[in-house]
């Protein structure tokens, strides 16, 4: 069957199946053959009397509990190894057998509800670590910052993307730094850590550019007759695809030349285009992570993200074919003109390192998609959030005015002047971190040492931690942990809660696997958002010009926490984003619309 008649699901299923049927097979049969050579007996004779699939029903059955019999001794041999204090994590009880009623659950969540909302309520009455498994495995969530950092930091060794992570990802992100593990990872990190060594004068030039077209657009459409509302989502995902695409390849897809969308208006056929094939590809990658173990399963034989795939790589490819080629005539890549450091983009940097395509395409698709929908989320959920607070957002841009003017290209030096810009930011991410829930695997047996616990973290455990919720524990942040309070960064709670306790604030992730484009993106977000408050003095929300069925819900409002206070509907697949976009008027500062 050649490669294309099939999907990305079958390998996974012909490398589970010797695991799935032949040993149960063999279980079945053997039986039978073993017993007929045995003296004749009752019991024997009975069992070889039964009809056929009576007596390989008996035998499943017999191999499952030989199986479940085993694998329970082994694992409690196994946590006895690490002491006698260690314990089991709580489990989660439901009600059909291996919890497969929580599959469904968890995608209705995904579907229909708050972003990592599913967790809260089983955090509720299991704690804030517990074992949901489904299908009889080992799978872990915990928002507990002692397990997070042993799994991003200090017991790193224990832990890496797995097996399953990757299956998942592989038909977008390829064995790119975020899709690989070991020495492949290593290679990655390697290869790029260099480029992201320093601030670069070229990266201001790269968001001068693309800020102003952005802005200016915005600003046009909130300028027309009729006052329509702007989707500013949908403007800074555009900013920041153009940005990271001229980042990585020196050639921008100039998504913010399309028209921007209207309230209500018919949707564009955009079905085509690189920004959408890109937005959809991550979107559908979500069903997988909602299907579990199941996925596979449902593709067999066709791959949920090879259309939109095949658009990517069409305008990608070329790209990486003209610099291998120039390369190879020359031994050296031509940089790109009138930039500063050399003129050199990430693309022309990835290719002094290797010749190979594939290797070179990973890569560069996992950075744009880090940097592309992270940035894009912080921006969307800064904005939200100041039009929720005019009292920061007049705090704010009086920051800018005073560091920067009202017409000036801020710096690097600006920045690290700008307390409160900062401190905006943070607590932006704090509240809504771009990447929700992630997840790692143990490759080892190993333990979680919390609460005054120590728990048993057996090998093939699928760890998941969700950093939204630890950034809004209570215990962690102080009683009011759910609410926008940019000062949090700049009082007595900074020294109270974060510093002696930095892992409770984990925005970029830590440890080995810290975010490589961290300093990038606090760059990228800082300098969008000066540039706007120099040109705009205030922001609200347009909530009519939301599509039907993407405002929170009414019986939100007698929820617990943020839910009851939402003007938006915060979603996630692999980031996190406003359900329906961020509709939004702005009002432009009066020097600037004379």
């Amino acid at each position: 069957m050649p490669p294309s008649l099939w999907g990305p699901g079958l390998p996974i299923v012909l490398r589970a199946l010797p695991k799935l049927v032949f040993a149960p097979f063999l279980i079945c049969f053997l039986p039978t053959i073993v017993l007929r050579q045995l003296p004749p007996s009752t019991p024997i004779e009975l069992f070889l009397g039964l009809p056929a699939p009576l007596r390989i029903l008996l035998s499943y059955g017999l191999f499952v509990l030989l199986r479940h019999t085993i694998a329970r001794y082994s694992r409690y041999r196994d946590m006895r190894s690490f002491g006698p204090d260690v314990v089991e994590i709580p489990a989660l009880k439901m009600k059909l057998p291996w919890n497969l009623d929580f599959i469904p659950i968890a995608i209705d969540a995904q579907q229909n509800d708050y972003s990592a909302s599913l967790w809260t309520r089983y955090i509720e009455k299991y704690g804030n670590t517990f074992n949901f498994g489904v299908l009889g495995e080992t799978q872990i969530m915990t928002t507990e910052p002692e397990n997070i950092k042993a799994i991003l930091s200090t017991d790193f060794g224990s832990f890496e993307k797995g097996p399953e992570f990757r299956d998942k990802m592989f038909t977008v992100l390829g064995k790119g730094v975020f899709n690989s593990d070991g020495e492949i990872w290593k290679f990655h990190r390697t290869m790029s850590r260099p480029y992201f060594s320093r601030d670069r004068i070229s990266h201001f030039d790269l968001f001068a550019r693309h800020s102003d077209m952005a802005i200016s657009k915005l600003l046009a459409r909130l300028s027309e007759p009729s006052r329509p509302p702007v989707d500013f989502q949908d403007v800074v995902a555009r900013f920041t695809l153009d940005s990271g695409t001229e980042f990585l390849f020196g050639k921008d897809i100039r998504s913010l030349d399309c028209p921007l969308p209207y309230p209500h208006a018919p949707p564009i056929d955009e079905s085509a285009s690189f920004a959408f094939a890109f937005g959809r590809a991550q979107e559908l990658l979500t069903i997988r992570f909602g299907l579990s173990a199941l996925w596979p399963l449902f593709e067999m034989f066709h791959d949920r993200t090879k259309e939109d795939m095949r658009v990517i790589e069409a305008y990608v490819k070329p790209i990486l074919r003209e610099k291998l080629d120039e390369k190879k005539k020359k031994g050296t890549v031509t940089k790109i003109d009138g930039l500063e450091d050399g003129g050199e983009t990430l693309l022309d940097h990835l290719v002094q390192y290797t010749d190979d395509e594939k290797i070179i395409q990973d890569e560069t698709i996992n950075i744009l998609v880090a940097g592309r929908d992270t940035t894009a989320a912080t921006l969307t959920f800064v904005v939200y959030l100041l039009a929720m607070h005019p009292d920061v957002m007049a705090k704010l841009r009086a920051e800018v005015l005073a560091h920067v003017g009202s017409a000036n290209y801020p710096t690097p030096d600006n920045f690290r002047d700008m307390k409160y810009l900062r401190a905006v930011i943070n607590e932006t991410l704090r509240l809504f971190p771009a990447v929700p829930v992630n997840e790692r695997t143990a490759i080892k047996s190993t333990t979680f040492k919390s609460g005054g616990k120590t728990f048993y973290v057996p090998k093939g455990t699928n760890a998941i931690y969700s950093v939204l919720l630890m950034h809004r524990r209570k215990d962690l942040w102080g009683p009011d942990a759910e609410e926008f309070d940019p000062e949090r960064w700049l009082d007595e709670r900074l020294k109270k809660y974060v510093t002696p306790n930095p892992f409770i604030f984990l925005p970029f992730n830590a440890g080995p696997r810290i975010c490589l484009g961290q300093q990038f993106a606090y760059n990228e977000s800082s300098f969008f958002l000066v540039r706007l408050l120099q040109r705009v003095e205030s922001i609200s929300l347009a909530p009519e010009a939301h599509p039907e069925g993407t405002l929170p819900p009414e019986a939100w409002k007698h929820e617990a926490g943020r839910k009851s206070i939402e003007k938006v509907w915060p979603k996630s697949h692999l980031t996190i984003y406003s359900n329906g976009g961020m509709w939004v008027r702005m009002k432009e500062a009066r020097s600037n619309a004379e």
